[in-house]
């Protein structure tokens, strides 16, 4: 009897039954895994591994995801659940109680900021706990549009914006070798898009169980990006050697030590820039409701909309992709192109009037928008100094942030009159057009002999 092998069970692990479930498992696991390999691999690659950008671009994913699911919900409670009359009046109520007091928080988000600069990775784990915390307390809220609702959705727009200027002043810091910071903003810009985009399907599955689930999903994906926020390298909270910025194009006469100005042309940029993300916010709400009451012909309201959203969607990464490739070597002179390309478009717009120049416009807006923000990147990077760039990206995102905010007022209020709306789109967009063309002339064209090449690309 000693010399009889004992039978095999599926009790030790080594059974057939065990062995063919471990195989089932590795079958079902692998999709996923292999996913996560290769969105670990996209991310990582060319150095951006080693110096912390992939921990970023996998933290502005999660961010992406995260808010859309936020505003998956609170739209299906603000705009889609009433008719039209009630829903501009929810929407102006919403702008009146979140915006209204965002335009007075926003411009002192980048100077608080800015006093922190050792607190980073604290800053935007505080933005994504904070940001968690509202999603549960809206969950209550969100079923039936209580005026609760929208102290709450305040905060998420404060932590959201307070985490895109700290994300902006953060790049910077993570470049790898030979790696340009329009490279880098393209990467986090296009991971962010990417992101947004397989969350929103899945934010509108989770609303057919009932309201609050969106909103547990964001608290359960911003919980994920707190954690997340502290893996990011030590070296993002290190200000050694950084002085605050001041926007102007006029020596400050103020004696304090760090004080210092940009460029007229990277000033002319950034205005030509709030310009186009005010001309964003606008069409967001005068669309929304434009398109509700006038659908595109034979189409759905739903569907209206999704067109014009998918375009403008789309246009956006084509145009982080574009820029990538651009390498961005005269960005005043892009600016100044996509600018007079969409000031075009909204004047066909505005002449021409109809469904297909809706969504032509959308994706023209949303493709020249991200050039023009890429090319703002590369002037930052190239006249403003190393010891002040973190401050200016900061203060630049708060009042591209300021405009949208703007933009999105004036679309709410503008009567639904599509040729009125696009000729008010064209003298925004002309407006930026103007400062565009003015930093052109106003660019550097010589450098002083010996001086390095700009790594804006």
């Amino acid at each position: 009897m000693a010399g009889v092998a004992p039978v095999r069970s599926s009790r030790d692990g080594s059974g057939p039954a065990r062995r063919a479930g471990r195989a089932v498992g590795r079958a079902l696991r692998r999709p996923f895994t292999g996913t996560a390999r290769g969105i670990r691999r996209a991310t990582h690659a060319h150095g951006a591994g080693e110096s912390g950008l992939g921990k970023l671009i996998e933290l502005h994913a999660i961010n992406g995801a995260g808010d859309v699911m936020i505003t998956v919900a609170l739209a299906s409670t603000v705009f889609f659940s009433v008719p039209t009359d009630e829903a501009r009046g929810r929407v102006a109520l919403y702008l009146a109680i979140t915006m209204a007091p965002f335009t007075v928080l926003a411009p002192v988000i980048g100077p608080a900021l800015d006093r922190l600069p050792h607190g980073r990775r604290a800053a935007m784990a505080c933005a994504m706990l904070a940001r968690a915390l509202l999603a549960v307390m809206m969950s209550g809220a969100v079923a039936t549009g209580g005026l609760e609702l929208y102290p709450a959705a305040l905060g998420v727009l404060v932590a959201s914006k307070a985490y895109g200027v700290v994300r902006s002043a953060v790049v910077p810091r993570l470049l790898p070798p030979k790696f340009s910071l329009v490279k880098a903003n393209s990467r986090v810009t296009l991971a962010g898009l990417l992101a947004t985009a397989a969350a929103a399907p899945v934010a509108a599955g989770l609303h057919t169980i009932g309201p609050p689930w969106p909103l547990y999903g964001a608290c359960a994906i911003f919980v994920w990006g707190t954690f997340a926020a502290f893996s990011l390298p030590h070296k993002v909270d290190e200000a050694k050697g950084e002085r605050r910025a001041r926007l102007s194009t006029h020596e400050p006469h103020s004696r304090k030590p760090g004080l210092r100005t940009v460029s007229p042309s990277v000033l002319c940029g950034l205005l030509a820039n709030a310009a186009m993300r005010g001309l964003s916010g606008f069409l967001i709400f005068f669309l929304a409701f434009l398109l509700r009451e006038h659908p595109l012909a034979g189409q759905s309201a739903a569907v209206s909309l999704g067109i014009v959203g998918v375009s403008a969607g789309v246009g956006n990464a084509c145009g982080t992709a574009v820029g990538a490739w651009l390498r961005a070597r005269a960005p005043e002179t892009i600016i100044a192109s996509v600018l007079s390309v969409t000031l075009g478009v909204a004047i066909l717009a505005a002449v021409f009037y109809s469904g297909l120049f809706m969504a032509v416009l959308g994706a023209t807006a949303g493709f020249c928008q991200a050039l023009a923000k890429l090319s703002l990147d590369a002037m930052i990077q190239r006249d403003v100094p190393e010891a002040v760039r973190t401050s200016a990206f900061a203060r630049s995102e708060t009042l591209l942030q300021m405009a949208w905010v703007l933009g999105g007022a004036i679309g709410i209020a503008l009567p639904l009159n599509g040729v009125l709306g696009m000729a008010v789109a064209s003298a925004i967009v002309a407006a930026g057009t103007v400062m565009a063309l003015r930093g052109r002339l106003t660019a550097p064209r010589h450098r002083h002999p010996g001086s390095p090449r700009p790594r804006v690309a």
